[in-house]
């Protein structure tokens, strides 16, 4: 009886053997027909690894969980920023009752000679432009000042002499004396800047010497009539970077160390809004104030207004309007300074500019800075609407004696 049974478990086994065998060689012969889908996967080194992880790492986490590259660009620069303290002195005017002569007579010594004077001081930043000792600044730091104090981040500290300031830029250069062994800080190229691009304010805000703040490049070319500042003829980087009193004069640094404008204003109604004067306006103005001291402007002589349809046809419709103005697009003359060459020329309050030299002109900004490119003592030929008429104005520029 156990024959059979020891036959039947033999013939299961040879079953399941066969099984096997046939199994293993169709796997070999599938691996011998498609040989790239049955290659082993490579093996993976410890560098390798660290650079899958790196490709696999996005750019905006890369950015946010590393500070490394803004610690490179305050290290390139942050020794050449600068601290700038300043002293001036005023004195109040006398009140007329002591001048009146009745008076002296009657209280004779006791009354006082001459008002008191008084102690002004200011803080701003700055920056070494070159080994000679060049510091670039805001005009608005060390306007008026009679006693400029420059202090190193190492603890140095200098006399200032202020060998430039122009009022129109609010850019100023400042000479202090300490050998050729000065840090310089790195200049760059504000045409390069885009929205988005990182932005990194140094200076001291509120005496706190040394702040590094970041932030982004929130728009270009903002121009000083939109900031709020009339007198000036600049198209501002605006950044949300954290800029404060004392900031001003310090530099604005891109992702790499490089400056590209100087901190120079704020919205006291406003947070995360501050402006810089870009690196290349600066470059061109620090050159002519180390070398003539000042900076020549050319001005017509107007205050103007951007004009729209939209704008004259609100004012043509309002019946207590005093004039009525053409329905379109140029520049509105508010008000001819006297004595300008607007004045001289013949332009008139209520005319709209329309085109100089032939180059139509649909804003205030244009106009000032078609102005602003212009040499002194050039004619430019201004076409302007009167009325219903067009006429064609010759205009010789002027220099630009008050920016205020």
């Amino acid at each position: 009886m156990r024959f059979p049974q020891i036959s039947r478990s033999l013939r299961q086994l040879s079953t399941y053997l066969f099984a096997i065998a046939l199994g293993v060689l169709l796997t070999v012969s599938t691996l011998q027909v498609l040989p790239s889908q049955a290659e082993p996967a490579p093996t993976v080194t410890a560098l390798d690894t660290s650079n899958l992880i790196a490709q696999r790492q996005s750019p905006a986490s890369a950015a946010i969980g590393s500070t490394s590259f803004v610690t490179a660009a305050v290290n390139r620069v942050g020794s050449a920023v600068v601290r700038i303290d300043t002293e001036r002195t005023i004195t109040r005017r006398a009140d007329p009752f002591f001048e009146d002569p009745f008076f002296r007579r009657f209280f004779g010594d006791s009354l006082p000679q001459q008002m008191p004077s008084e102690q002004l001081r200011g803080l701003g930043s700055g920056f070494i432009i070159d080994k000679s000792g060049l510091v670039l600044t805001n005009a608005h730091v060390v306007d008026k000042a009679d006693k400029v104090t420059v202090r190193l981040k190492d603890g140095r500290t200098f006399e200032g002499k202020v060998q430039g300031i122009d009022e129109v830029t609010d850019l100023a250069v400042v000479k202090i004396n300490a050998g050729n062994d000065l840090p310089v800080a790195p200049l760059g190229s504000s045409n390069n800047v885009q929205v988005g691009d990182w932005a990194i304010a140094v200076g001291n805000p509120l005496g706190f010497d040394n702040t590094v703040t970041l932030g982004i490049i929130s728009t270009l070319k903002r121009s000083s009539a939109q900031v709020g500042i009339s007198d000036k003829r600049l198209d501002f980087i605006q950044t949300d970077a954290a800029i404060n009193p004392g900031n001003s004069g310090g530099p604005l640094l891109n992702g790499q160390g490089e400056v590209i404008g100087i901190n120079t204003a704020i919205r006291p109604d406003a947070m995360g809004i501050g402006f810089a004067i870009p690196i290349d306006k600066a470059k061109a103005i620090a050159a002519q104030l180390q070398r003539d001291g000042k900076v020549a402007h050319p001005y017509l002589g107007v205050q103007m207004l951007t004009l729209t349809p939209d704008l004259a046809k609100q004012n043509n419709t309002d019946p207590n309007s005093p004039i009525q103005i053409p329905e379109i697009n140029g520049v509105f003359v508010m008000r001819v300074v006297p004595n300008s060459p607007a004045a001289s020329a013949g332009i008139r309050r209520g005319d709209v500019i329309l085109q100089v030299d032939g180059k139509a002109i649909t804003s205030a900004e244009q106009l000032q800075n078609v102005v602003e490119d212009s040499r002194l003592g050039q004619i430019l030929q201004v076409k302007v609407q009167r009325g219903n008429q067009t006429q064609q104005i010759s205009v010789r520029t002027a220099e630009l004696q008050n920016a205020s």
